[in-house]
């Protein structure tokens, strides 16, 4: 995708991602389109302890966004003066975490005298696929699927979002992470589940599909989580048994994932659908989906692979955007962060996200 700005001068935007585990930088121009990104995962750091520690993260997004941004500046042949602003995502998220990318944002855009633009994480997940080709149009219906996050939105253009439905428990990478737990799997669940389904078959286990003929576009994936423990209690299974078992984890929340995301559509009356965060990567999920869809004249967009986990390179688009379209942006020393924060209080790309006093 490339980003038409008001003015004749095209952009160079440097975005960086700190949110949570993934050390993200990129560099984005409006007329070039994506030069390069960088990503660092703290996945091998955060094994031992079956989860993000808050703490080490922030330690390591000190260590690594640095680095990470001069080896792409030298990359893409482009040094700090090109940068004419500096997106970064400035929550949700770990506060911890979010200080680090928000600090080293605001540092380097009031010494090169550029605007600094607090990009929300989701906004950045919901317009990722705007980097693959082709492209979805505006509007569309989003599902967001993510460790942390499940909602389908209808997107109607930059900060125009409509919430549909979303979990009201447990998001769908967080019953991974727990199956994965269950079955003595390694940290995150999600690939890991991905990849032992390969080996088992669907229907071996009889797990739940909640809430999938509610009506509405809720989704709960805590009683799912409870069956899987229900299953493996008291018991030893085989290595073809937790292949089964995490094949049928699998089937369920695809299962619960599609139906709903053609129900979204039907009901608003689109016919493209857009697929962002980590859980988008599932393969199992991407075939079930672009099946259903096809059979029903629906097309559905992804962005490219190595940008479905979190990455500075949807925070840069998202800020190439919103200072394309004029978005009031300010260099001062004042910022802060948004560890929780209601996508839905967005407004259009002329709204000045940061900074704020």
């Amino acid at each position: 995708m490339r980003v038409s700005s008001d003015s004749a001068k095209p952009l160079l935007i440097l975005g960086i991602e700190t949110s949570c585990d993934e050390s993200g930088v990129a560099l984005y121009h409006t007329q070039r389109g994506l030069l390069g990104h960088r990503l660092h995962s703290q996945v091998a750091m955060h094994a031992d302890y079956g989860g993000v520690v808050p703490e080490l993260a922030s330690r390591d997004h000190v260590r690594r966004v640095l680095p990470l941004t001069q080896q792409l500046l030298a990359t893409c042949e482009h040094t700090l003066a090109d940068l004419d602003a500096i997106a970064y995502t400035q929550g949700p998220g770990l506060a911890g975490a979010l200080l680090v990318g928000a600090s080293i944002a605001h540092g380097l855009a009031y010494a090169l005298n550029v605007p600094a633009i607090g990009i929300h994480h989701l906004e950045g997940h919901l317009l990722s696929p705007l980097l693959a080709d082709p492209a979805p149009a505006f509007p569309f219906v989003a599902l967001l699927v993510s460790g942390g996050h499940t909602q389908l939105m209808r997107v109607a253009g930059v900060g125009e979002y409509q919430l549909l439905g979303e979990t009201v428990d447990d998001a769908a990478g967080e019953a991974f992470d727990k199956t994965a737990q269950l079955l003595g799997l390694g940290y995150p669940g999600g690939p890991q589940i991905a990849r032992l389904a390969e080996r088992g078959q669907p229907g071996k286990f009889k797990l739940p599909r909640p809430m999938l003929n509610r009506g509405d576009f809720n989704f709960s994936f805590s009683g799912l989580k409870t069956a899987v423990l229900t299953a493996v209690r008291g018991k030893t299974l085989s290595e073809s048994d937790k292949a089964h078992l995490a094949a049928e984890c699998q089937a369920a929340v695809a299962d619960v994932l599609v139906a709903k995301a053609l129900n979204a559509l039907e009901k608003t009356e689109l016919n493209q659908i857009v697929i962002a965060g980590g859980v988008g990567a599932n393969q199992h999920l991407r075939r079930q989906l672009d099946h259903a869809a096809a059979r029903l004249g629906h097309r559905v967009f992804y962005p490219p692979l190595d940008l479905c986990t979190d990455n500075g390179a949807m925070i840069a688009l998202a800020g190439a955007l919103r200072v394309s379209a004029g978005a009031a942006t300010a260099t001062t020393r004042a910022f802060d962060v948004r560890p929780r924060w209601d996508l839905e209080t967005l407004r259009g790309p002329e709204q000045a996200l940061t900074p704020l006093s």
